[in-house]
């Protein structure tokens, strides 16, 4: 198993792509650290999942847009499983609105949770990762290269990821921390449930292998960035969207 003796926080972690994630890693043999905000009983049914599957698993609560709550958490995981190795951002929000009708309340916090979460996250795991490094892994949008409409606030967040995960590869490399991120397009979750079927089979049209994503086609490139088999990439974000772009 690729990732044998890691130990792998994933920010989001309770449900849709977080939680196909975090079973992922487990599957690859870390030790996963799934934070959650408010939804305990789903975090703890991805617990439950991945011990069931014989893998080993956690759950902290924390509010990944508060640097304090973060950096708290982070430490409460050091003292659980004794190191960090990988960190997966992927937790974050969507609201869509018109142009005209974007509040500065809706700007700001989906750039708190969407953005400025992979900051302070990324932070708050520096002091703990080995000398030998590690790797990051943010969860950015398809839509940051090319926005939609009523996602004006979102794709902006996401481009944002873009950039953070640029330069904080730039800044750690020499510390042999690689950060990349990984940009879906629209995948199977809670959080695209109320999207209206036409607009599902539209995008299935346009999109060249003819199906929309499930949460394990993102999980399986967020694993392969996590492993040395991605070694000697940094700094890049990937579409990982079917060719829908």
């Amino acid at each position: 198993m690729k990732l044998s003796g890691k130990v792998a926080i994933v920010t989001g972690g309770s449900r849709g792509i977080g939680a196909a994630i975090a079973r992922r890693l487990a599957g690859e043999g870390a030790q996963v650290a799934l934070f959650y905000r408010s939804n305990a009983e789903a975090a703890d049914a991805t617990v439950r999942a991945i011990e069931a599957a014989g893998g080993q698993a956690a759950a902290f609560k924390a509010d990944v847009a508060d640097e304090v709550a973060v950096r708290l958490a982070v430490r409460e995981v050091v003292n659980h499983f004794g190191r960090v190795d990988a960190l997966v951002n992927n937790a974050g929000i969507f609201e869509a609105e018109p142009v005209g009708e974007i509040s500065r309340e809706s700007f700001h916090r989906q750039f708190a949770v969407n953005a400025w979460s992979v900051l302070a996250s990324t932070q708050a795991a520096l002091e703990h990762f080995p000398a030998a490094g590690g790797a990051i892994v943010n969860v950015s949008s398809s839509l940051a290269v090319r926005p939609e409409p009523q996602t004006v606030s979102y794709s902006a967040s996401k481009a944002a990821v873009d950039s953070l995960t640029l330069g904080c590869a730039i800044e750690l490399g020499a510390r042999g921390i690689r950060v990349n991120a990984v940009a879906p397009a629209i995948t199977r979750t809670d959080m695209t449930a109320d999207i209206p079927a036409e607009q599902l089979r539209e995008e299935t049209r346009l999109t060249p292998l003819g199906r929309l994503a499930e949460p394990g086609d993102i999980a399986d490139v967020v694993a392969f960035l996590c492993s040395d088999d991605a070694r000697w990439i940094t700094g890049r974000s990937l579409l990982v969207d079917g060719g829908r772009m």
